[in-house]
């Protein structure tokens, strides 16, 4: 089933106060963090959006995770939790954002911790670009100047946007921003005034976040941090202990017609050496391309 069948059913709820995921980094280097947890759906949760902000994920992740879930489940549903993962195959420095998995990851100094964010990322036609760029403004109760192209795709649907909107409540950028020193400084890491927007492909390119996470980054993030903005929907690792996991997630759409759960992956030539190796079950791995369950399994040979 596609994102847009779901998503465009969901409705909006309020936003509770969130919480990073924060995992310790193993000394030993291992990838694979934390554990999938299990949670029965009540008659508080409105919609998947206000299952997710309990856990600090996405919407889409919960759909990975849980397949054939309905947007509004009913209560009693039981549902898995993402929350174990791999670590993007990158060095970790200060922000990581992979956009295939609609998270953003961030390494404290010091080398011991690490938090994860869910996110909101660029639609198609305008996609949050790739990049390796560090932060290069820090900006408190940030005004918006709504861009040409947003001004133009505003007034075709009948609006018509101000010429500043001043901070406040209603502000897109919510009262935290972080401008990425790429291009000409177009792109942010921000707020919003639309919390479910959250986990979702719906900006024209920025990095969204709940008020509380980007609160809270806002905070420990220093101009200068490095970031990295990558698209890695399949990960994979072998472990120090010999053990062989995969983190399959469904790859962005191209198209308005594209089916995500079936969209053919573009795999490097290291995922082929990987899928080889005498300590990996190749036909386990043929099964998690499969699913696409968006959380680690074990590939491993002996399994």
């Amino acid at each position: 089933m596609k994102y847009a069948v779901y998503l465009s059913l969901i409705l909006v709820s309020i936003l509770p106060r969130a919480y990073a995921l924060d995992y310790d980094l193993p000394a030993d280097g291992r990838r694979l963090l934390g554990e999938n947890q299990h949670y029965s759906v009540t008659e508080n949760d409105r919609n998947l959006q206000a299952v997710a902000r309990r856990f600090n994920t996405s919407a889409m992740l919960l759909i990975e995770a849980n397949n054939t879930i309905a947007p509004v489940p009913r209560p009693g549903t039981a549902l898995t939790i993402p929350t174990q993962l791999l670590l993007p195959d990158v060095p970790r420095e200060g922000i990581v954002v992979n956009l295939a998995e609609l998270r953003l990851y961030y390494f404290p100094p010091g080398g011991q911790k690490v938090q994860v964010y869910p996110i909101g990322i660029g639609q198609q036609g305008l996609e949050t670009p790739l990049m390796t760029t560090r932060v290069g403004q820090k900006i408190a109760n940030p005004s918006w100047t709504p861009p040409a192209g947003i001004r133009k795709r505003s007034l075709e649907r009948g609006v018509k946007l101000p010429a500043v909107v001043p901070p406040g409540p209603n502000n897109p950028l919510g009262r935290y921003a972080m401008r990425l020193a790429y291009g000409q400084g177009e792109y942010l890491i921000h707020g919003t005034s639309a919390p479910d927007s959250v986990g979702l492909r719906v900006s024209s390119g920025c990095i969204r976040m709940n008020a509380p996470d980007i609160e809270s980054l806002f905070r420990e993030v220093k101009s200068g941090t490095p970031v990295r903005i990558i698209n890695d929907p399949v990960k994979y690792a072998l472990e120090p202990d010999g053990r062989a996991y995969i983190e399959v997630h469904r790859p962005l759409a191209e198209g308005a017609d594209d089916d995500t759960q079936r969209l053919a992956y573009r795999l490097p030539a290291a995922f082929e050496k990987f899928q080889a190796m005498t300590e990996v079950n190749a036909s386990a791995v043929d099964k998690a391309l499969t699913r696409r369950a968006g959380y680690p399994f074990e590939v491993s040979s002996s399994r």
